[in-house]
């Protein structure tokens, strides 16, 4: 018997052996996250012929200044390089502090501003070139409970902000006033999403998107379906009856606007062409999750994206190994409510009979409300990271290509539901339900007292 249980634990090991394998895998994202986050071949050269340690950051400019680089500077991925080996992991210090939950968190695309959002009606706007200043303090029209979700138009001018309400509202975070209340000294234009088959009070959104050309609003809610809305039109554009349960997100698959992805309650991704939605069938469905997805976010290349879920997994998917059918059901997790239940034990060795997925990444915790997921910036990281809240108060990141857990920042005492990473510099917020919003950074600074000093 002895042997036969050492035998079980050496299959128990090759089977781990297995699942890390698949990290090495010869899959093409892999080979690009590399390429774009470590050293190119002319630097590699210049910097040392026969070198099997990482590069430091002082070689690099090294060779780079004394010529030996041909006299060209740090490429995109010499530059993703060097700001990949500083990860935002000191501190935190302060940005905010509110007395109620602190939902949502987002970094406008140059990075100038951030927005965070919070339980009850507030939205505040800081600057994050001015010492994180307060740009613009909203009160909201209209909250169902909270903010559910926030986004930035591309140009930085508009705000929009959702709740489990039918409306979204857009707020100008330009304009001179600091203080913006609802109707009362600045207009929020509302887009109602409901038709006259709906009954507003049931009507909840979840997941708001701009499209890169700031001319759409996408939506994801609880009546199972995915709205567009045409601003310059003043209406819905598309209406698609999408998942069999809650749409928690969706998102522009790339800069086009013609590609969506979305993740439900139904446990699955799908791929929408919306020049092709004959009969409101997808262009392709993912399988592999077994629980609600609740947060995508894309790599920007209309081929890849990351899902969080309710299973407590993130996983990465290419879209080119989607499928027309969903061929077969997983194992549900039953008796469970993810909203004030522990996790299942044993429904952490459960996999689906079809995982279309590229990978998975697993050490954080997705409970009591819809936790998000995003890959690290291009421009600094080479998207070589994927980052994520938690409910065991922490934030992990991941390697995306090994699969391992590089950082965990822990200092909050209640969950992190969102996270976000400044697109150039080595700088990470997160909003926690305890009512801070926190900024972790690289380095020490000097005279600046940390929170983690309290």
């Amino acid at each position: 018997m002895r042997g036969v249980r050492r035998g079980a634990r050496g299959e128990a090991s090759r089977k781990a052996d297995r699942e890390l394998d698949r990290f090495a895998m010869a899959n093409e994202v892999f080979h690009i996250t590399r390429a774009r986050s470590e050293p190119c071949h002319r630097t590699r050269g210049a910097a040392s012929a026969r070198r099997r340690r990482p590069f430091s950051t002082f070689g690099l400019v090294s060779a780079r200044e004394s010529g030996r680089t041909g006299g060209a500077g740090f490429s995109p991925a010499d530059r993703a390089y060097v700001g990949s080996r500083h990860i935002p992991t000191k501190g935190p210090w302060g940005v905010d502090e509110v007395d109620s939950e602190a939902y949502v968190s987002q970094f406008s695309a140059d990075g100038s501003l951030l927005v965070a959002g919070f339980r009850g009606s507030r939205i505040r706007v800081y600057n994050a070139d001015r010492g994180w200043r307060i740009h613009k303090d909203i009160s909201c029209r209209s909250l169902q409970w909270t903010v559910s979700d926030i986004a930035l138009s591309p140009d930085q001018q508009f705000l929009a902000y959702a709740s489990l309400s039918p409306i979204v509202h857009i707020v100008n975070v330009q304009s001179s006033g600091k203080e913006s209340h609802a109707n009362v000294n600045e207009i929020h234009e509302g887009l109602d999403f409901t038709g006259d088959e709906h009954d507003d009070e049931d009507f909840g959104i979840f997941s708001v998107k701009f499209s890169k050309d700031g001319k759409e609003v996408v939506i994801g809610n609880n009546e199972r379906s995915i709205y567009v809305y045409d601003l310059a039109a003043n209406k819905v554009s598309v209406r698609i009856r999408a998942h069999t349960a809650d749409v928690n997100a969706v998102t522009f698959a790339d800069e086009s606007g013609n590609v969506l992805y979305s993740g439900s309650d139904d446990s699955l991704c799908k791929v929408w062409d919306r020049r092709c939605l004959a009969g409101e069938k997808s262009a392709g469905i993912l399988t592999g999750h077994l629980d609600g997805v609740t947060f995508i976010d894309s790599r920007g290349d209309g081929r890849y994206f990351i899902s969080n879920c309710k299973d407590q997994r993130i996983k990465l998917w290419d879209i080119r190994k989607m499928s027309s059918v969903v061929r077969v059901r997983p194992v549900r997790i039953v008796d469970w409510d993810y909203r004030w239940m522990p996790f299942p034990s044993e429904a952490h060795h459960f996999k689906h009979p079809n995982d279309q997925s590229l990978a998975t990444y697993r050490g954080h915790s997705v409970l009591q409300t819809l936790i998000r997921c995003y890959f690290s910036p291009m421009h600094s990281t080479g998207q070589r990271y994927i980052y994520t809240g938690s409910s065991d108060k922490s934030v992990h990141i991941y390697d995306v290509v090994s699969g391992k857990t590089v950082e965990r920042l822990s200092w909050h005492s209640s969950v992190i539901r969102d996270c976000t990473w400044h697109p150039c510099y080595p700088t990470l917020i997160t909003s926690s339900w305890d009512g801070y919003v926190a900024r972790w950074e690289a380095s020490e600074k000097l005279g600046a007292e940390s929170w983690e000093a309290r």
